[in-house]
């Protein structure tokens, strides 16, 4: 807890210590869990509860938000129902004592998802998550078209890569051309309410906690969840840059097709799944083009000495993903698919 100043002192406060009934004295021992770009979360026993939870630290927003870390707290609130999501335990987005927001949350057991073995898995994970029926005015942000929102998010981060001296020529030409084959199809593609639930939007595979073939499979960091169009969630969760970021693993048509098969029996008939297939094939496309330009944007982010939270195997995966050749193949991709849009 030391690479974070406060957050020693923070866990001591009174105010956290009452809310989260622990002892007046500090005796539970915070463990390192895990580091995304913009949270760090830790591990504690608690020993009243008797029970082992999360501290999460919140220091960036990608989606710009003021109240980013209330945000998430407010979605798993939503999903809580679903039971495939950690329950919130406590929230402190005030900055009062600390710098940073604060969510503590349960811990949930698992491995991460394997995509050869366990698809079936995360579909009827997120079965049961994209179920959960909200209203409109349920407090999540509602893109008005979430693909022309994907690409406008695209922009705003390849700009980043695009105006900066560090990026290549040739890979701003490259990815420049992909941007606008992405606009070509989305503005072709006519834009209709459909079912909306919240939605995860950022589903890698170590995002998925699975317990074995008898067992439930979690969902787990809500950063940044949408009230939108679930296929969203299945195009971005198929996509070869989601598949690829943590593995070596891009699925092939007949596993994604399964898969969006699987998902919708799991469904059950909980909601309209009409034409579902071929949104997610759509938004599987797009999302390419968002994981592009997120890690242009992120690869020249990392050249600042400064930065907080540095993730050796997360740049050597962006200097992958920028790589001419990845890029040849993802616009080979998004050509191939013409017939879904």
């Amino acid at each position: 807890m030391d690479r974070i100043d406060g957050l020693k002192q923070y866990v001591k406060n009174e105010k956290y210590r009452t809310a989260m009934e622990l002892p007046k004295d500090q005796t539970e021992n915070y463990e390192f869990l895990a580091q995304g770009e913009y949270n760090i979360n830790y591990t504690f026993f608690h020993p009243v509860m008797n029970r082992k939870l999360v501290l999460r630290v919140n220091i960036g927003s990608q989606m710009h938000l003021e109240h980013q870390v209330e945000y998430e707290a407010h979605a798993l609130k939503l999903l809580e129902s679903s039971g495939r999501t950690p329950k919130v335990l406590y929230v402190d987005g005030s900055r009062e004592f600390f710098e940073y927001g604060i969510l503590v949350m349960e811990y949930l057991p698992g491995e991460t998802l394997d995509y050869h073995l366990e698809l079936p898995k995360a579909a009827e994970c997120l079965a049961d998550i994209h179920s959960v029926c909200l209203e409109e005015s349920c407090g999540l942000l509602k893109p008005e078209n979430p693909l022309k929102a994907i690409l406008e998010e695209c922009e705003e981060m390849f700009a980043v890569y695009e105006k900066s001296n560090l990026g290549g020529p040739d890979k701003k030409s490259r990815i420049r051309g992909l941007l606008e084959k992405g606009w070509r199809q989305v503005n072709a593609y006519k834009n209709e309410e459909t079912y909306r639930c919240c939605i995860n939007t950022e589903l890698n595979s170590t995002n998925f906690l699975v317990n074995g073939p008898e067992s439930a499979a979690y969902l787990i960091d809500w950063e940044k969840p949408l009230y939108a169009d679930p296929a969203q969630d299945l195009g971005h969760f198929m996509a070869p840059t989601t598949t690829f970021w943590k593995t070596d693993v891009i699925l092939t048509e007949k596993e994604m097709e399964e898969f969006l098969n699987d998902y919708i029996k799991y469904v059950e008939g909980r909601y309209p799944t009409e034409g579902v297939k071929e949104r997610a094939y759509l938004f599987a496309r797009i999302n390419c083009l968002r994981g592009i330009t997120w890690c242009a944007m992120a690869w020249v982010e990392y050249q600042a000495p400064d930065k907080l939270i540095f993730n050796e195997s997360t740049f050597k995966k962006l200097e992958a993903y920028l790589n001419l050749d990845f890029l040849e193949m993802i616009d080979k991709l998004i050509g191939e698919c013409e017939e879904y849009s």
